[in-house]
C-alpha cells in the first residue's frame, strides 16, 4: 500500500522562482505596453481607409443619384449635410449623420478632404485623410484609390 503524501507546512515557492514569474510578468507587460503603439495605429489606419473607402461611398452615391452629380470641390462633404443653394430643390439629405451640422473628422482630428472631379481618380471623385502626420502629399495619406 502506497502512502498518501501531506502537503508539509513548510512546502511552496522559493524567494528565487517568485522572482522568475515576476520578471517574466514584467517582461511580457513591458512588451505589450511598446507595442501598443503599433496597435492602435494601425487600427487608425484601418478606420481612416474604411470612411474613405466604403463609408462614404454611399452618401455620395445617393446624392449623386438625387441631384444629377457629385458635390463640388467647393461644396465639399458638407454638401451631404446640408443642400447647397443651387441643387436645394433635388437635394433629399441629409445624407450622412452629423450631429451639430459638424463633419466626421478623421482618427488624427483633422478634417478629410474632398475634390471632385478628382486628382487620383479621374473618372471619380477623391476622398482623403491626411495620415497621421497630418501633411497632405506623403506617403501615410490614406485615400479611396
Amino acid at each position: 500500500m502506497t502512502k498518501l503524501r501531506h502537503p508539509s507546512p513548510q512546502a511552496g515557492f522559493t524567494v528565487v522562482e517568485l522572482m522568475v514569474v515576476l520578471g517574466i510578468l514584467a517582461m511580457l507587460a513591458g512588451l505589450a505596453i511598446s507595442n501598443s503603439d503599433k496597435i492602435f495605429g494601425n487600427s487608425q489606419q484601418a478606420v481612416a481607409r474604411i470612411f474613405v473607402t466604403e463609408s462614404l461611398k454611399l452618401p455620395l452615391t445617393r446624392y449623386n443619384i438625387d441631384t444629377g452629380s457629385f458635390p463640388t470641390t467647393a461644396e465639399g462633404l458638407q454638401a451631404l449635410v446640408s443642400a447647397p443653394a443651387n441643387r436645394a430643390e433635388r437635394w433629399r439629405g441629409p445624407y450622412i449623420e452629423a450631429p451639430g451640422g459638424r463633419l466626421p473628422v478623421d482618427p488624427w482630428g483633422e478634417p478629410y478632404l474632398y475634390r471632385y472631379p478628382g486628382t487620383k481618380n479621374k473618372e471619380g471623385y477623391d476622398v482623403l485623410s491626411k495620415g497621421p502626420d497630418k501633411t497632405e502629399g506623403t506617403a501615410d495619406d490614406i485615400g479611396n484609390w
